[in-house]
């Protein structure tokens, strides 16, 4: 973003950018990506981002207060970060079972 502001308006503002930090971030939680690292995959990032982006169109083409859009986007996050737990036992317990395999 910050290369084709300072192309298009031959300068570029730091703070431009921030508000989609943090999409970015709901959207790989949203993937499937685990918070605490080490599991994900970019298939789970193109569905998170797509879920995302859905979700967040419908909002605002239903017509919504900004507020209650907000609310259900952090609701989607919660329940995104409360599966997140589910999804590390299940990579754990798949790595636990494949070197079990190994070692067999």
């Amino acid at each position: 973003m910050g290369l084709s502001q300072a192309i298009l308006y031959n300068s570029a503002q730091v703070s431009a950018g921030q508000s989609f930090i943090f999409n970015s971030i709901i959207a790989v939680v949203i993937g499937g990506v685990l918070l605490t690292g080490g599991y994900g995959s970019a298939v789970g990032i193109v569905l998170g981002t797509l879920t995302f982006s859905i979700v967040s169109q419908g909002i605002y083409y239903t017509g919504f207060n900004a507020n209650w859009a907000s609310l259900i986007i952090g609701v989607l996050l919660l329940a995104a970060v409360l599966m997140n737990n589910t999804f590390r036992n299940m990579a754990l317990s798949y790595a636990s079972r494949s070197r079990t395999k190994v070692r067999s």
